[in-house]
């Protein structure tokens, strides 16, 4: 059969049951995401079945043939098994809405930044970060990631923002606007320049960052 063949990293996002054995695989790797055929990998012996596994990193290796424009998985080997998010339901719910939301954003957009930010958001699940900042780092950077245009310089009336003024998230014009009881000061508006610009590593050494995530929280999730 001839073709060519790719080895690469790879999550898996969705897994789709496929005749009797086999399964379609979608997968996000470094280059983007791909769709596979994973042939007899619901048999017990299957050497595949392992690396193929949800909340893995694997090592992989697809064929493409000139034949087909699907894939063929011909290789899957676990590099990294985040097993603490199958001990804890709130990681593991959070983990699968990450996943599910990845897989959706990629059948529109595709980005090479969608590898990086997947990982760095499991590993910081699997390593105890806090949750509502593992997923206010995710939408934040998919959001940016996927081309939305997210205003931390100037608000609604086109000003600057200032450090003494204080600002509410006006959810039509996506842009902060001047309130003199708004709930978010120059901290919030730094720790999300910081959160689009830092790894989620980095951000998460922000001293006291827990209290303000309910408000950044809230704002991740307009976009």
């Amino acid at each position: 059969m001839s073709g060519t063949d790719l080895k690469t990293e790879a999550f898996v996002l969705r897994r789709t049951n496929y005749g009797e054995t086999d399964r379609i695989l979608n997968l996000l790797t470094p280059g983007g995401k791909v769709s596979c055929l994973a042939k007899g990998v619901r048999k017990e012996k299957s050497k595949l079945a392992g690396g193929i596994e949800l909340f893995t990193l694997s090592s992989i290796v697809l064929h493409k043939s000139q034949r087909s424009e699907l894939m063929l998985l011909t290789s899957a080997k676990m590099k990294v098994f985040y097993s603490n998010l199958l001990i804890d339901l709130d990681r593991l719910e959070v983990a699968s809405k990450i996943i599910k939301e990845l897989n959706r954003i990629t059948e529109q957009v595709d980005n090479e930044e969608f590898f990086s930010i997947l990982k760095q958001s499991l590993e910081g699940l699997n390593s105890g970060l806090n949750l509502k900042l593992v997923e206010t780092w995710f939408n934040f950077n998919c959001a940016r990631s996927r081309g939305e245009q997210i205003n931390m310089l100037s608000d609604t009336d086109g000003e600057k923002l200032r450090e003494d003024l204080r600002y509410v998230w006006d959810s039509t014009d996506m842009a902060l606007k001047k309130l003199p009881e708004g709930n978010i000061s120059s901290a919030e508006i730094k720790i999300i320049r910081l959160i689009l610009s830092s790894s989620l590593e980095l951000t998460s050494r922000v001293k006291g960052i827990d209290k303000y995530l309910d408000t950044i929280y809230y704002i991740s999730k307009q976009f």
